[in-house]
């Protein structure tokens, strides 16, 4: 949904998100490449493939991940 937007349009994107989710206490699927997007996001989930063949299901969420980069 992102993907044409410039960076000042993203961002508009991203605030109304974040309001529809306050206002209807719902959450909200994202599929984005755009790195803006992705650190307004709560979570990120993703798929990773350490060894050929073998996909990985990866799950990190944003606050706890900036935490554990602020202790190192």
């Amino acid at each position: 949904m992102d993907a044409p937007l410039d960076d000042a349009n993203v961002e508009r994107f991203c605030n109304l998100l974040d309001e529809m989710t306050k206002l209807a206490a719902t959450r909200f699927i994202v599929i984005t490449h755009h790195a803006l997007t992705m650190s307004r996001m709560d979570r990120l989930f993703g798929v990773t493939m350490a060894e050929r063949g073998v996909s990985q299901l990866v799950s990190v969420t944003l606050a706890e991940a900036g935490q554990v980069a602020a202790a190192e």
